[in-house]
């Protein structure tokens, strides 16, 4: 118990610039007292304790703002960065070296028994406000960026944002995976949304180009009628059809 509580605050110390020392961490982090509590939630759940499980589980909510269903099943060095709002679901599976951020929900979309709660691979990144709703996969290493909602699997190694997630930035597989804080990188990410517009405007404008210069091309080739006024077309038209008629040349 003791190696597992040291392990989880060496693993703040490294991921949260904002810890001056672990006495601090262990007295004033409630990310880290959630943990504890859903450990020993989780070790009721698991010996058939259901109700006791839960009451201890509610008891650690009000205590810290972190809701942790004491059936999810959570790996080692799991970090939950100031906490507020953090929700995760009863059949939901977190690997080793997991960050979540305030206000993240793992949340289920069925009203099965079965699983419903998503997967999380190991050192995966979850920003602020985010949802992974769904009992699907998040790969190793991803990367789900503040306010996103995930609603289908993420291959590992990626960077999700938006509403629905979008793939901004695929895996970098000549770089070792490195922590990334809110799961966004602070460089510049590509928006497909933005990358499409700019494609329709680049086709308008290339198409804007060639009619004007199809225009100026066969300026020349303009009907004589085009020079008269819409009377005075009428006009000639009709002198032309009784001369015809008349068979004047």
């Amino acid at each position: 118990m003791f190696k597992r509580l040291h392990e989880d605050i060496d693993s703040v110390m490294r991921r949260d610039p904002a810890a001056r020392s672990r006495v601090a961490v262990f007295l004033t982090y409630p990310g880290l007292h959630a943990i504890l509590a859903y450990r020993a939630a989780h070790a009721l759940w698991v010996r058939d304790w259901r109700t006791l499980a839960v009451f201890l589980s509610y008891l650690a909510r009000i205590v810290t703002g972190i809701e942790i269903h004491p059936g999810a099943r959570i790996g080692r060095r799991f970090f939950i960065d100031h906490g507020t709002g953090v929700v995760i679901g009863e059949t939901a599976e977190i690997g080793q070296d997991v960050t979540l951020y305030q206000g993240v929900t793992l949340g289920g979309t069925t009203l099965d028994p079965g699983k419903r709660h998503p997967t999380l691979g190991d050192g995966v990144i979850v920003g602020a406000g985010a949802k992974v709703l769904g009992p699907f996969t998040v790969g190793a290493n991803a990367r789900i960026g503040s306010n996103a909602v995930v609603v289908k699997e993420v291959p590992p190694g990626v960077t999700v944002v938006g509403i629905p997630a979008r793939v901004v930035a695929p895996r970098d597989r000549t770089e070792q995976p490195k922590f990334v804080a809110y799961g966004t990188p602070c460089e510049d990410l590509p928006d497909p949304v933005a990358r499409a517009l700019r494609g329709l405007m680049n086709e308008v404008t290339h198409l804007r180009r060639r009619v004007e210069e199809l225009e100026t091309t066969h300026a020349g080739d303009a009907s004589p009628l085009d020079d008269l006024s819409p009377t005075d077309g009428e006009e000639k038209i009709a002198a032309e059809t009784a001369a015809s008629s008349r068979g004047d040349c």
